[in-house]
């Protein structure tokens, strides 16, 4: 491959997103020989969605498409950390809580959710895949290693509470083993091949579970993992990779194999060449301090054509919102945005340090993409938006009154996950949790860091002729997507020129839409018409209602300067948007505080519209997209808080606004 040389792969293993290592030096052929290789192969089951038939006996194909709602970052046991939060629930489970089965939660109670899903995938991390299992298993030949010891028996029965000093003796052993495990591989004490072998057993099973679960029609699983690397100054550079279909690679690429996302490219590249087609989707760009949507590539070059192509044909997606924060824009960003800060987890992942949002947020990197484009001809940041939850307990974690955060055992109760104060403290607890500090607010104690600052969010939407691999990955590629904070709240956004305002009313909308204009995702060039835009909103039925409907535009300026504006263009109720002001009047929606009710009466189960940029330049190159924002329900800190009878915590927002971002339209003037 062309950036992936061997002196790189043996200078980049085994270094972990929270701790670093030296590496080691020994040989490498066994990794060469699957991953490096693009090396593929067909699984063994019955091949099933795109392998088996484009259209299932029984299921309808609608022209018009459907939204379908799924989770593309699922963690179990097989990924290192969240084995160490003590989750249990193999590939298998995931699957069967995806389509409304109960599981258990580490703590021991159930787990589901009151709708099934569409689609999901597992995307446990390639680097330790299946290891802290089998290194927890004193049985097993790797645990008989001395720096195993951390993690033997850790999961046992007696081992899975959640009292304040099982949580400090959990982290301990968590911090203690990761490091010496890198290191003792990375220095030859451990071969390699040893632990390879593992996660080959894993990843089998991994594959095995999709392909098991995937019901062409009815539900769709994908065939996935995560990519998990970070920058020299630990910002966040995580990927999930996900696969078309049933051919896929002997061995994931990892971190393993190099540190640079570049090489992933390369290899996704070499695997597409041999028949397996997959995409990545970065994550958590918010704790990424400024690197994830660089005006560099990896190594700080200025970025240039190949660059913008390879990332552009491997990228097509981002993930905006999850559990571990909002990556849509940032206060400091977006000033005239009063919905900025939601949700904002404002941690570089895995550390304490503050993350830089310049080059953090996706609405930031769609207005870069404009100004490299405009160097370049060419955009690596013209992509589409999905929402995922990045659960590590196999189960998707979105609903606030019912949110358990993502941390197993760590996050089971109101006082772990910083919501409710701690019964009790002295100054044992301060050296117990330095990886989770305790801070006092108002006379009460509390703990503290990225914990609380998670959110209950979030699922990926797609829209799609049917529910198959082939249907959805189409969507995945044309970028007809779009994310939400977890409700399941249905969005549509069209483009085109001349649009009239009956086509709102009309019976034939959407198919007039699709005929005339282009879809979220999608592309429009300059034409002698008037720019028009069609966008409906529809409330999940089982949520808060809509209080509006907003457009976000971002263009570049006549001196070459990147500009943003936040348009409401429908309100609640039939009220007017304010002219000068470009808002909805204030619909009175509230939230009792007490129990968390809302006034249901003040907002819409649909907002539909017809608008036109009336700032609308031909000859500027500009994007956009919808966004829709619910009535304030309460946060899930709110709901703890009333559970166990306290105040909500003072500096957590006590109330949200739920919401749905559709993936930007371009507006290329050449």
């Amino acid at each position: 491959m062309s950036n992936l040389t061997r002196s790189a792969l043996l200078s980049s293993i085994l270094v972990l997103t929270m701790v670093g290592c030296s590496s080691g030096g020994s040989d490498l052929d066994d990794l060469d020989r699957a991953a490096l290789s693009g090396s593929v192969f067909e699984s063994n089951t019955e091949l099933t969605g795109s392998e088996a038939e484009a259209t299932p006996p029984g299921t309808a194909s609608n022209p018009d498409k459907t939204a379908f709602f799924g989770d593309l970052h699922v963690h179990t046991t097989n990924s290192f950390d969240a084995y160490q939060f003590g989750t249990l629930a193999t590939p298998d489970d995931a699957y069967r809580f995806a389509k409304g089965e109960a599981i258990d939660h580490p703590a021991g109670f159930e787990l589901k959710q009151k709708r099934a899903l569409d689609f999901y995938a597992v995307t446990d991390h390639a680097m330790f895949m299946g290891v802290a299992a089998e290194v927890a298993d004193t049985t097993t030949d790797i645990s008989k290693y001395e720096v195993t010891e951390p993690l033997h028996d850790i999961n046992a029965p007696d081992n899975m509470g959640t009292d304040l000093s099982d949580l400090a003796n959990r982290l301990s052993a968590f911090a203690t083993f990761l490091p010496r495990l890198a290191g003792a591989v990375a220095n030859g004490d451990i071969p390699r091949r040893e632990v390879l072998d593992i996660s080959d057993n894993a990843w089998q099973g991994v594959i095995a579970a999709a392909e098991k679960h995937n019901d062409p029609g009815r539900f769709t699983t994908f065939v996935g993992y995560e990519y998990t690397t970070s920058s020299d100054d630990s910002g966040n550079l995580h990927r999930n990779v996900i696969f078309k279909g049933s051919r896929v690679p002997v061995e994931p690429f990892s971190r393993f194999h190099s540190r640079n996302p570049e090489d992933l490219w390369d290899w996704m590249d070499t695997l597409r060449e041999n028949g397996s087609e997959s995409l990545a989707i970065p994550h958590n760009s918010n704790g990424s301090n400024g690197h994830m949507f660089a005006m560099t590539d990896f190594e700080g070059k200025p970025i240039e054509a190949n660059y913008i192509e390879q990332r552009s044909r491997n990228e097509p997606l981002v993930e905006i919102t999850q559990i571990k924060g909002t990556s849509e824009t940032h206060p400091a960003l977006s000033t005239r945005d009063e919905w900025a800060n939601f949700e904002i987890m404002p941690y570089r992942v895995a550390s304490n340090k503050l993350s830089e949002p310049n080059g953090s947020y996706v609405r930031q990197a769609l207005s870069r993409g404009l100004t490299l484009e405009s160097q370049t001809s060419k955009n690596p940041y013209a992509f589409g938006f999905i929402g995922s939850s990045d659960t590590h307990t196999a189960a998707t974690e979105n609903d606030e009154s019912a949110f358990n955060s993502k941390l197993g055992l760590l996050s089971a109760t109101e006082v772990s996950r910083g919501s409710a104060p701690l019964p009790w403290f002295d100054a044992t607890l301060t050296s117990l949790f330095s990886s989770r500090t305790i801070k006092k607010i108002d006379g009460e104690t509390y703990m503290t860091g990225a914990p609380p600052t998670f959110g209950a969010s979030g699922l990926a939407g797609v829209w799609a002729e049917e529910n198959t691999r082939d249907s959805i990955y189409a969507a995945f590629r044309r970028k007809e997507t779009f994310a939400t904070s977890g409700p399941r709240m249905r969005l549509r956004f069209f483009a085109g020129f001349d649009f009239s305002d009956s086509m709102v009313d009309a019976d034939d909308m959407v198919a007039r839409a699709y005929r005339t204009g282009v879809p979220m995702g999608g592309a429009i060039s300059k034409n002698s018409g008037q720019l028009s835009f069609l966008l409906i909103a529809t409330a999940d039925p089982d949520a808060a209602p809509l209080q509006r409907l907003q457009i976000i535009k971002g263009w570049i300026d006549a001196s070459g300067e990147t500009q943003e504006e936040v348009i409401d263009v429908a309100c609640a109720g039939g009220a007017k948007v304010n002219p000068k002001t470009l808002r909805c009047p204030d619909n009175g929606a509230k939230v009792d505080i007490s129990d968390c009710s809302i006034n249901r009466a003040t907002g819409a189960s649909e907002l539909r519209t017809v608008w036109r940029d009336p700032n609308f330049d031909p000859d500027q190159r500009a994007f956009y997209y919808a966004r829709v924002l619910e009535n304030p329900t309460c946060r899930w800190s709110t709901w703890d808080a009333i559970r166990v009878g306290v105040a909500p915590r003072p500096d957590l927002q006590k109330t949200i606004q739920e919401r749905a971002w559709s993936s930007p339209i371009q507006y290329l003037v050449g």
